[in-house]
């Protein structure tokens, strides 16, 4: 057994090396890589998976959690908005619109690419549960987190869960995941499948400025699969919340994009293959001078929301 013992020693220590990565890993992580082995994580969920921040606890900064208290429309979407609503006409510098021959190579237009100054990070699904989400549970939702009723920060908690609980428009089915774990099943159930892509916007130089810049689209432009995605937008909250939509017909792309700076960019777009439920004051018909139900009209997704389309394989 002695000639042996240096082989087990090893077999051994790479076990429990293998056990303390585990361990290191938050839960949300955990469950990622249980539920979805073969998707690879986008910047925009790993970036709010800090083992230090994942207890409800730690999350006394609201301020910083829940953004800088930036007028909200009634959908929860300061910068882009898959939704009709005549708010949308406020914020002109805040959104565009284009048609699918626009991703054209060699095309350019006008955009900027901004983050959410929300930093809040995901809590585990059992600590989420603990927490109430609900208007009518408000009181006890600022005690929780120390927040005086009429702050600021109280207001932008109220409109939140206010967008959470509105109905969608026709052929939409929303829900509000408090947690990572809540967002994969959402999403997966709506996609019918655990075989999927999650994929989001981002910015490929590191320190790029975030200011308004020309981007010119580079070949390369890539249909993800599928004609029903999920698009998940992270809100202003203490925690990690993201509005998730299921939404049919819809088309995915997946573009590069170099902007005048020389900064490259791989973005996220989303079109929006029927819009005649749309309000026909939506902003988008104004930019782009077309009818609802006419045109597809697509947009670009910020760099901290995510769609879910199902992989090629499954499609």
């Amino acid at each position: 057994m002695g000639f042996h013992l240096p082989l087990i020693f090893a077999l051994l220590s790479l076990a429990a090396v293998a056990l303390a990565n585990h361990a290191a890993q938050p839960a949300p992580q955990l469950y990622w890589n249980s539920v979805l082995p073969n998707t690879q994580m986008p910047r925009a969920i790993s970036e709010l998976l800090h083992p230090d921040s994942t207890n409800e606890e730690k999350s006394t900064n609201v301020m910083n959690a829940v953004g800088n208290g930036k007028p909200i429309d009634h959908k929860g979407k300061p910068e882009i908005y898959d939704h009709p609503t005549d708010n949308q006409l406020h914020y002109k510098n805040e959104a565009i619109y284009f048609l699918e021959k626009d991703m054209r190579p060699g095309t350019t237009m006008n955009f900027q690419f901004r983050r959410n100054s929300n930093t809040a990070t995901f809590l585990p699904r059992e600590s989420a549960q603990s927490i109430p989400f609900s208007s009518n549970k408000l009181p006890e939702i600022f005690n929780h987190f120390s927040v005086k009723p009429t702050s600021v920060e109280a207001k932008t908690i109220k409109q939140t869960i206010e967008v959470c609980e509105a109905p969608g428009i026709k052929g939409e089915e929303i829900y509000c995941a408090t947690s990572l774990e809540s967002m994969v099943d959402f999403s997966t159930s709506k996609l019918r499948t655990r075989n999927v892509q999650a994929i989001s916007t981002e910015v490929l130089e590191k320190g790029a400025t975030m200011s308004l810049h020309k981007y010119t689209t580079m070949p390369g432009l890539k249909k993800l699969a599928g004609d029903k995605v999920v698009a998940c937008h992270k809100q202003n909250y203490p925690y990690a919340v993201f509005y998730c939509h299921a939404m049919k017909p819809t088309a995915a792309y997946v573009l590069s994009l170099k902007g005048d700076d020389g900064v490259k960019v791989k973005a996220v777009a989303i079109c929006h293959l029927d819009t005649s439920e749309w309000n026909p004051k939506h902003l988008a018909f104004q930019i782009l001078k077309v009818k609802p139900g006419t045109i597809p009209i697509c947009h670009f997704l910020p760099t901290d929301h995510i769609v879910w389309v199902p992989n090629h394989k499954s499609a």
